[in-house]
C-alpha cells in the first residue's frame, strides 16, 4: 500500500490561537463550539488566519458484489442511474454544492455500467463492481492499491485548484454492508449491532442482511484466522468497495496535505475509522459533521470520540450532511478572521 507522511497537527501555535480567540470582543467561550472549530482549522493549516476557500466535494461511485445477495432494497442499476442524475444537477448533493459554493467532482471508480462517454463523470473505473465477499475477496491487492492512489490523486487535483477544505460522498448500492463489517472488525463491536436498514430494508431484510454478513465474516476468519481482523489493509481489500477504498486514500492524502476534511454519514465514517486505524494522526484533520439514522452510526462516532455538528436524521449518503454543516465551519473561520478584538474596538476587557 502507498505510504503517507501524516503527523499530528503542530500544536506550537495553540497558545497564540486561543489568545486570539479569547481576545475577540465577546465573553470568553461565548461562541462555544465555533471557537473549538476555529482552533482546529487554525491548527490544521498552522496559521492564525485560516481559510476554507475553494471547497471541493468528491462524489465517488462504485458497485458491490455483495449486492447480489439481496442485502439492499435498491437494485444495483440505481448506482449508475443516480450517477447520471448527478451530472444533470438533479441530486441532493448537487443542490447543496450549488448552495454552498463547492466544486463537485463526480467520479466513477467501479460502477457496473459504461459511463466513460458521459460528460461530467471522471472515469477512474477499476472494474465493473467488486467481487462478492461472501465467497471471495472484494478486490485484489493491485485493485486495492489502485483505489488508494485514485483517491490520493483526486485530492491533489483539488489542491491544484486552491482547495483548502474537502468533503467526500459516495454512491454505491449495498455499501452499508462492507461499512458494517469494517465497524465490527475495526471497532470490536458485535456485528448484529452494526447492521441496519441501509436504503430502507424492513425487519426481515435486516435479518437476512445480518445472516449474509455473519457468514462472510466467518468465512474470512476461517481463511485468515482470528487475527485477520487486526490486519487493516487485508480487511479493507477483502470487504471494501472501490469507492470506499478510494475515499480512504483521499482522506489520508487530505491529512497529509493539511486540508480540512469533513466526514459525513455511516459509510464515510466507516472509511474515516479505517483511515484512523491506518494512521491515527489523520483524525486531527477530520471534522465529523453529522450523526445519521443508520443503525450503529452513533456508536461508530463514539468509537473515535467524535462530536458531530448536526443530527438531522439524514441517511441519503452523497455527503449531504457534510455540505449542510459547511456554513458552521465557515462561520467559525469568519469569526477568527473578521471579529474585532477588545483593543481595536475600544471595549474594556472584563475578564
Amino acid at each position: 500500500m502507498k505510504t503517507f507522511d501524516i503527523h499530528p497537527t503542530d500544536k506550537s501555535l495553540e497558545g497564540a490561537i486561543w489568545q486570539k480567540i479569547d481576545n475577540l470582543n465577546k465573553p470568553k467561550g461565548a461562541l462555544g463550539r465555533l471557537e473549538e472549530l476555529a482552533a482546529q482549522v487554525c491548527l490544521i493549516q498552522h496559521t492564525l488566519s485560516p481559510s476554507v476557500a475553494h471547497p471541493c466535494h468528491l462524489l465517488l461511485g462504485a458497485d458491490h458484489g455483495i449486492e447480489r445477495e439481496g442485502v439492499s432494497v435498491s437494485p444495483r442499476e440505481v448506482t449508475w442511474q443516480q450517477m447520471l442524475n448527478f451530472t444533470r444537477g438533479g441530486g441532493g448533493v448537487n443542490m447543496f454544492c450549488r448552495q454552498h459554493g463547492f466544486k463537485l467532482r463526480i467520479v466513477d471508480v467501479g460502477v457496473d455500467y459504461d459511463l466513460s462517454s458521459c460528460p461530467g463523470i471522471i472515469n477512474r473505473k477499476i472494474d465493473r463492481g467488486t467481487g462478492n465477499f461472501l465467497y471471495e475477496p472484494a478486490m485484489s491487492d493491485d485493485q486495492f492499491n489502485q483505489a488508494i492512489q485514485i483517491g490520493s490523486d483526486l485530492v491533489d487535483d483539488c489542491i491544484g485548484e486552491g482547495c483548502r477544505l474537502l468533503s467526500i460522498g459516495e454512491m454505491g448500492i449495498g455499501n452499508t454492508s462492507p461499512s458494517s463489517i469494517w465497524m465490527c472488525l475495526f471497532g470490536d463491536v458485535p456485528l448484529r449491532e452494526c447492521v441496519g436498514a441501509g436504503a430502507g430494508l424492513g425487519s426481515s431484510g435486516i435479518r437476512h442482511k445480518y445472516e449474509v454478513l455473519r457468514r462472510a465474516v466467518e468465512n474470512y476468519k476461517c481463511r485468515f484466522g482470528q487475527d485477520g481482523a487486526t490486519d487493516v489493509v487485508r480487511c479493507l481489500s477483502y470487504f471494501g468497495g472501490f469507492e470506499m477504498v478510494a475515499a480512504v486514500g483521499a482522506m489520508l492524502r487530505a491529512a497529509e496535505r493539511h486540508l480540512v476534511l469533513l466526514i459525513d454519514g455511516f459509510i464515510m465514517t466507516a472509511c474515516a475509522l479505517a483511515a484512523i486505524r491506518l494512521y491515527p494522526a489523520s483524525q486531527d484533520y477530520m471534522i465529523f459533521t453529522h450523526s445519521g439514522d443508520e443503525s450503529g452510526h452513533k456508536m461508530m462516532l463514539d468509537i473515535v470520540n467524535a462530536k458531530p455538528l448536526l443530527s438531522l436524521g439524514l441517511r441519503l449518503g452523497e455527503g449531504t450532511g457534510a455540505l449542510c454543516a459547511f456554513p458552521i465551519i465557515d462561520s467559525a473561520v469568519r469569526m477568527v478572521n473578521e471579529m474585532n478584538n477588545f483593543q481595536n474596538a475600544n471595549i474594556t476587557k472584563y475578564f
